[in-house]
């Protein structure tokens, strides 16, 4: 039996929302992006972190697009984005480029939903535009000082300090091999058996490149000034009061569980939730995440 026209007695699953993706074409940078549900509702935006792209959520927009337009591009050098020949790699740039993007695709307020290099490049984005941001998801994006893990602190601040060849080579080695792309997912999960391997090997094939390493490195490099800036973000967060949900894989190595109960020294609401999870919590735990993102957006009449 074909079930291009199925009969009209079988119940057939459907979803409320398609994703589809899109290709944007902006001055410095070819912005690949995925979307689901109507733009007529409120729009929220997802960003991603290293060493992955918008494919991390894959599971969890079908979730939120049954309410809400969503909105997750690929950062520049990341996943399927392509930058001009001349492009700047740091984060400041980063930030300048996802604020065209949003102004080409006429997006004026969102929720934000911040994970690892996501939180710098977001919050950054926060600074130039801070009345757009309706709402602030942070799942191990960290902005604290005492979020910093020795995993990450130690390594990087030696090669900050040098900024010499054999410590970005040390880098390189420690973060950017296949075993390391592997590890950021495996590491602390309390459910490995969720995490599908095309997630780490999409990942690892498309920064496995020459250029794409050197651009790593470089930004591995320019992450000092995100570290620099964590007072101006504690200052918007003061200032704003945004309407914070925190859902932090209490096992990451990377981003330690205080960087997320820290947000509640600047937002004394913020919903503070730790998961038995690891870096990707959003891979393993993407129901219990999205129902909590729900929730909390319902509760803020977002």
């Amino acid at each position: 039996m074909s079930i291009a026209n199925p009969p009209q007695n079988i119940a057939m699953a459907t979803t409320t929302a398609t994703t589809t993706t899109h290709y944007l074409k902006l001055s410095n940078a070819t912005i690949f992006y995925r979307t689901a549900g109507s733009p007529t509702k409120s729009t929220i935006l997802l960003l991603h972190g290293f060493p992955t792209s918008s494919h991390m959520f894959r599971n969890l927009i079908p979730i939120l697009s049954q309410q809400y337009h969503v909105v997750a591009p690929d950062f520049p050098s990341f996943g399927f984005t392509t930058p001009a020949a001349n492009y700047e790699y740091t984060f400041a740039n980063i930030a300048v480029t996802l604020g065209e993007f949003l102004d080409a695709l006429s997006i004026k307020s969102f929720g934000m939903y911040i994970f690892d290099y996501g939180a710098p490049i977001g919050l950054r984005l926060a600074l130039s535009r801070p009345h757009a941001v309706r709402a602030l998801i942070v799942q191990n994006g960290n902005a604290y000082n005492e979020g910093l893990g020795e995993a990450l602190k130690e390594p990087f601040s030696q090669a900050w300090a040098s900024g010499s060849k054999e410590d970005r080579d040390m880098l390189s080695a420690n973060f950017l091999s296949y075993e390391a792309t592997k590890a950021q997912y495996d590491l602390g999960t309390a459910h490995p058996e969720r995490i599908a391997p095309e997630s780490y090997t999409l990942d690892y094939a498309l920064l496995n490149t020459p250029e794409r390493r050197e651009i790593m490195l470089d930004l591995f490099m320019d992450y000092k000034t995100n570290v620099e800036l964590y007072p101006k973000f504690q200052e918007w967060l003061r200032s704003s009061q945004v309407p914070t949900l925190v859902a932090w894989g209490k096992n990451d190595i990377f981003f330690i569980p205080p960087g997320g109960e820290a947000y509640k020294k600047d937002v004394p609401e913020a919903e503070i939730h730790m998961l038995d999870a690891g870096h990707f919590a959003g891979e393993t735990e993407t129901e219990e995440i999205g129902g909590l993102i729900l929730s909390f957006l319902k509760k803020n009449a977002i």
